[in-house]
């Protein structure tokens, strides 16, 4: 059937539709959700149904098509195109099988996440394959050919370097910014560390909102081989690239069900450290009250599960369980995270000792790793090798800034201070970071929370403990009255 293009104007973000008039759609018995194969000369793709009840939306005669459709055809308005009726993806087949609790095959799951990156599946069907890896679990064998999969769909960073190193942090603590501090240590000691770090989905900063302050992450992948080949390392944004791009599109389903099966965890992180072609991963999982784990048990339960999944993927993986019990560092939002990794990098009497601690804890068990002495990680920051080298890393990346007195906080700020004389007995990861976010990190840089006291520090009345930075009065209106409902913080 021969139908004229209508341009809709609007974009969906990835599934390709196409919209028919209801007598159209009736006329070859089509229905919302089936799939029509749309054709422009030598050009075609599949798109997904969508019915109009109205001659206004789209005439008889016609077919609306998203941008995405558009582009697939290189269509513009008022084009003529043949449709017709197109079978649905094998891979539904393959979903309802896992929704029933059996096992799939590697080539069944190998076919369903090309669907996904190739915005075969809709909405809806990539949420049942979620939903049925969750409620259902995934086996080990599952989970490696899933990790497999999510690599094989994207682009891979080849680089002719043995050993390769990558770590990962599993989240929940607010201002922890190791990996800017352990790339240019590792690197400077002469190990490999392609670095593709996330923007941020629920915190007030990922590790590329906060390195974007200081220099470019949005490169291409033949622009990282070079920075690698010729400074050891990079500390980039993954998303700016097609490494494991079948992990970005199932986040984007998981995170409004607030959903995470341990198969998906697994393969998510790993794909990603397959995807620049790691063989040597730490995996720093971070334990305690408002952490995204909460217990010891739990904590060891991943670590050998991270243990298993590598083994079979081929990495060498260790893990380290850590505190993660409240903030790491003084900054918290982009601005002031990246002011505190220089000042961790410069040796500054002023920075933060648990940041310090903590990256130097993560290096030398990398460094273990690579064969090396644990003392290397300390020699390589305290003679100023490791700030040497974020230094190059940054000017490679394009430079933005690599001083900490020209990183300025937002203009607007209000300081919360002790109710009572006391020792802080709790600070809230999940309320610290609301409460960054809503005062508008990390869109806005300089928005977030600086603190001033940690975990058992003595406050006397009226001492200030953090204050909140915005860039315009409303957001800190917004976070001061949030601040007044979870201030997130113990005084006993």
């Amino acid at each position: 059937m021969k139908l004229v293009v209508k341009d809709m104007d609007i974009a969906t973000g990835g599934i390709l539709i196409a919209i028919l008039n209801e007598v159209d759609a009736e006329k070859f018995d089509l229905h919302h959700e089936d799939r029509i194969r749309v054709k422009k000369g030598s050009r075609e793709t599949v798109a997904v149904v969508d019915i109009a009840e109205s001659e206004k939306a789209v005439p008889i005669g016609k077919v609306g098509l998203f941008e995405e459709s558009l582009d697939a055809l290189r269509a513009v308005d008022k084009d003529i195109v043949d449709i017709k009726m197109e079978k649905k993806p094998e891979s539904v087949k393959f979903i309802k099988k896992k929704l029933e609790g059996k096992e799939l095959t590697s080539p069944e799951i190998l076919t369903i996440v090309e669907d996904i990156v190739k915005n075969k599946l809709t909405a809806i069907e990539t949420t049942y394959f979620i939903s049925a890896s969750y409620t259902k679990g995934l086996s080990e064998k599952e989970t490696i050919a899933l990790t497999k999969a999510m690599i094989e769909t994207g682009d891979v960073l080849k680089l002719e370097r043995y050993p390769i190193f990558d770590k990962h942090c599993i989240g929940g603590v607010a201002g922890n910014r190791t990996t800017m501090v352990v790339v240019p240590i590792l690197a400077a000691a002469g190990l490999t560390i392609p670095k593709t770090s996330s923007r941020s989905i629920t915190s007030p900063a990922g590790t590329a909102d906060t390195m974007e302050v200081l220099a470019d992450v949005s490169l291409p992948l033949s622009k990282i081989k070079k920075i690698v080949e010729k400074t050891n390392g990079c500390i980039v944004w993954g998303g700016a690239v097609n490494l494991a791009p079948a992990d970005d599109k199932i986040i984007k389903v998981e995170n409004p069900l607030s959903i995470d099966s341990e198969g998906n965890l697994l393969a998510s992180i790993l794909a990603k450290k397959g995807s620049v072609s790691s063989t040597h991963v730490l995996i720093d999982i971070p334990i305690g009250r408002g952490a995204k784990i909460r217990s010891k048990k739990e904590a060891l339960h991943l670590k050998r599960e991270f243990e298993k999944i590598g083994k079979g993927l081929g990495m060498k993986i260790r893990t380290v369980i850590t505190d993660g019990s409240q903030p790491i560092g003084n900054g918290i939002g982009p601005v002031l995270e990246a002011k505190d990794v220089l000042l961790v990098l410069m040796n500054s009497p002023s920075a933060p000792q648990d940041l310090r601690k903590k990256c130097l804890r993560l290096a030398e068990e990398m460094l273990v790793m690579a064969g090396k002495s644990r003392k290397i990680a300390s020699e390589m920051l305290d003679s100023g090798k490791a700030y040497e080298k974020m230094v190059e890393i940054i000017k490679a990346q394009g430079e933005k800034c690599i001083l900490p007195a020209l990183l300025k906080p937002g203009k607007c700020k209000y300081d919360f201070t002790a109710a009572k004389a006391g020792r802080i007995s709790r600070i809230d990861n999940i309320s610290i970071s609301k409460i960054a976010r809503i005062a508008g990190a990390p869109i806005d840089k300089g928005a977030g929370i600086y603190l001033y006291k940690h975990k058992d520090d003595r406050v006397a009345k009226g001492e200030k403990i953090f204050t909140i930075y915005a860039e315009n009065q409303q957001k800190l209106k917004f976070a001061v009255e949030i601040l007044k409902e979870i201030d997130g913080i113990d005084v006993k």
